[in-house]
């Protein structure tokens, strides 16, 4: 366990150069769980989420001289952020390599906090090399994102700010990615309250911490992928291995169409925008119903940094996994009348007709024939099969599409 005292001194600094975020309590998601659910809303944290206290913590602690040269980091989304806020804050130079793939609004948002960009690399272990090489050769700090008792001092503050805010919490659901979120909260609830159970959740395509538990030793993953982008990492950290070995209760993994319908839920039910590694906690809960004590349970939502183009998809994404959104595409009989009667059919059936494409021209549609692209708006699977048996009863073949 880190020791507390190094949590609360972390706390000390950050006092005025981060929000002391809410935690607020879901009349809906309480309701649907049957216990108190709270949210620990990280996702409204300056830089838009809790990098910044680890990287902050991390910059007091150097003597000014020698952070004067600049500090430098790699990563594809938060931790830059952070890093560059950090930086900003402390008036020292700061350079971020990012891989090449990373999604522009990411780049623009780091930039904006007057840090140097560099892309460089298909992923983040190429970028990660980079800066490594850059900060030799240019005597720069290199500050880690998450395997360093300093960064997992200052993640450790959440959990200070968690026990002032609801000291009989119960339980809590933390995301893991390199584990220094987790290894941090951890530490400090744990000290303040020993009964209190942690859970980490991770994502079903990036379970690093799932399989270093059951091999008794860190392992490194082959891939790792998930739309939860900021806990997509192959590896633990050295430190917070054996951290989550000794203070994380349990376990758990989500698939990715469950962290869509949370995203989706906490945007539609508490009005919170958050991004996939946010959402993994709820989702844990809402799939997976983990044995939890009795009390008030909570959820630590860690980021709320999406850009729109992918929240689009993921709406889209938990909609579908939801029943409320169906494609269809329609064969039908070529003749006056019969796109008015599929349209009444389906006003019928409840369905609201969002898009509707009718084709006859193309080749591959047979001569007398006309295929018709439907995008439905439904309310729910049983609502979509009584649609389906509708069209089927009338020999109009409908193939799903999504």
């Amino acid at each position: 366990m880190l020791d507390l005292k190094l949590i609360q001194q972390a706390a000390a600094r950050l006092e005025g150069q981060v929000r002391r975020t809410p935690l607020l309590q879901s009349a809906y998601f309480s309701q649907k769980l049957g216990r108190p659910l709270l949210l620990k809303c990280e996702n409204l944290q300056r830089t838009g989420s809790f990098k910044l206290r680890g990287a902050y913590n991390f910059l007091a602690c150097q003597p000014r001289k020698r952070i004067a040269p600049g500090v430098i980091a790699a990563s594809a989304g938060n931790h830059a952020q952070g890093v560059a806020r950090a930086a900003q804050l402390f008036q020292v130079p700061a350079t971020v390599v990012m891989p090449v793939s990373t999604p522009l609004a990411k780049e623009q948002a780091t930039r904006h906090y007057g840090a140097e960009v560099i892309l460089h690399g298909e992923n983040y272990d190429a970028a990660a090399a980079h800066a490594r090489q850059l900060q030799r050769q240019n005597n720069l700090v290199y500050l880690p994102a998450f395997d360093h008792r300093l960064v997992i001092a200052g993640q450790g503050t959440i959990g200070l700010e968690i026990h002032a805010q609801r000291p009989d919490l119960a339980a809590l659901l933390v995301p893991i990615g390199g584990g220094g979120l987790i290894s941090g909260v951890a530490s400090a609830l744990k000290a303040l309250n020993p009964r209190i159970r942690i859970i980490g959740v991770e994502a079903a395509g990036a379970a690093s911490a799932l399989h270093s538990r059951r091999s008794g030793k860190r392992v490194r993953l082959a891939s790792a992928h998930s739309l939860a982008d900021g806990i997509v990492v192959k590896q633990l950290g050295a430190r917070t291995f054996p951290l989550i070995e000794e203070l994380v209760d349990h376990l758990l993994t989500v698939e990715e169409e469950e962290i869509a319908q949370a995203i989706v839920g906490l945007l539609e039910k508490t009005k919170l925008v958050v991004e996939g590694s946010a959402a993994v906690t709820l989702a844990a809960l809402l799939f997976h119903a983990p044995k939890l004590p009795p009390g008030p349970v909570a959820c630590l939502l860690s980021g709320g940094n999406i850009d729109v183009q992918t929240l689009s998809r993921v709406v889209q994404r938990g909609m579908i996994a939801e029943g409320r959104f169906l494609k269809i595409l329609v064969n039908l009989d070529d003749a006056p009348g019969n796109l008015a009667r599929l349209s009444q059919l389906l006003a019928g059936q409840g369905a609201n007709i969002l898009h509707v494409h009718h084709d006859r021209r193309l080749s591959s549609i047979p001569l007398g024939r006309a295929e018709v692209l439907l995008e439905l708006e439904t309310r729910g699977p049983e609502h979509i099969a009584a649609i389906l048996d509708a069209l089927r009863r009338q020999t109009w073949g409908a193939e799903v599409l999504h």
